[in-house]
């Protein structure tokens, strides 16, 4: 595949978004990157600008479905989208009394709904461009649902499930569908974790293997392989037998 040239990032304001966004910042790359915090939006966009990019900073509140759709149509309308990435996303509880009530629906609002509306709009104007490329975040969560954060692990896994699906639903609009599924990203949401983070990676090396990835249209981008490999297995045991080692992981605090 050839490298997209204009590229629309949602939670780009930091984390995965903001160094995938610096990332693709380049001479002749128009990025559009959205997210709800402006003075951290600010600040990756002018790095971006600094390394060439044309950039438009939106100010977008993924849950809204009408001022998604409103902002891919209006990216697509000043250059056609080659990429769109639905990576806004918000982690799980952190008391030892586990997710709260509203931090379950906001956790499935944003996750899901915020995934849905990002996606389904880049969709529509994918196929009247005549073809595209969509990644969709999710995690190594996605695989096992845990009890220090059964809420993540489930909106994870629904996108999951739906952008594989869609991946060949959308082959005969020659839309490309690609599912990231992370481990642990230094970002603001593991910098609240007071566990242990097996192979904790640095988000400039996470971009990278994602833009691989999508470069080569991988159905699936996970990372670090040892995790993954790690996480299949696990998922793949008896429930009785990854119940009793779920017991025995460490709790968010």
């Amino acid at each position: 595949m050839t490298e997209p040239n204009t590229i629309f990032i949602t939670g780009a304001s930091s984390g995965i978004g903001a160094a995938l966004a610096e990332s693709y910042a380049a001479f002749g790359k128009k990025l559009f990157l959205a997210g709800r915090n402006n003075n951290r939006l600010n600040d990756i966009a002018t790095k971006c600008e600094k390394l060439g990019a044309d950039v438009h900073r939106i100010i977008l509140d993924v849950k809204d479905p009408l001022l998604c759709a409103q902002a891919i149509e209006q990216a697509n309308a000043i250059r056609p989208l080659d990429l769109v990435i639905a990576n806004a996303g918000i982690s799980g509880g952190t008391g030892s009394s586990g997710e709260t009530d509203n931090q379950v629906r906001e956790i499935m609002d944003i996750n899901i709904h915020g995934v849905l509306n990002t996606v389904l709009p880049a969709i529509d104007v994918m196929r009247s461009n005549g073809g595209g490329q969509i990644a969709i975040m999710s995690s190594l969560a996605s695989f096992k649902g845990l009890p220090s954060a059964p809420a993540y692990c489930a909106s994870k896994a629904a996108v999951r499930a739906w952008g594989e699906g869609l991946r060949g639903d959308l082959k005969k609009d020659n839309i490309k569908v690609s599912v990231i599924t992370p481990g642990f990203v230094k970002s603001g949401i593991t910098a609240v974790n007071k566990f242990p983070m097996p192979f904790l990676m640095e988000g400039k090396k996470a971009a990278q293997i994602i833009k691989y990835g999508l470069r080569r249209n991988k159905a699936r981008i996970s990372f670090p392989k040892p995790m993954y490999l790690a996480v299949l297995f696990f998922s793949a045991l008896p429930l009785y037998l990854s119940e009793m080692i779920s017991d025995q992981l460490p709790k968010k605090s």
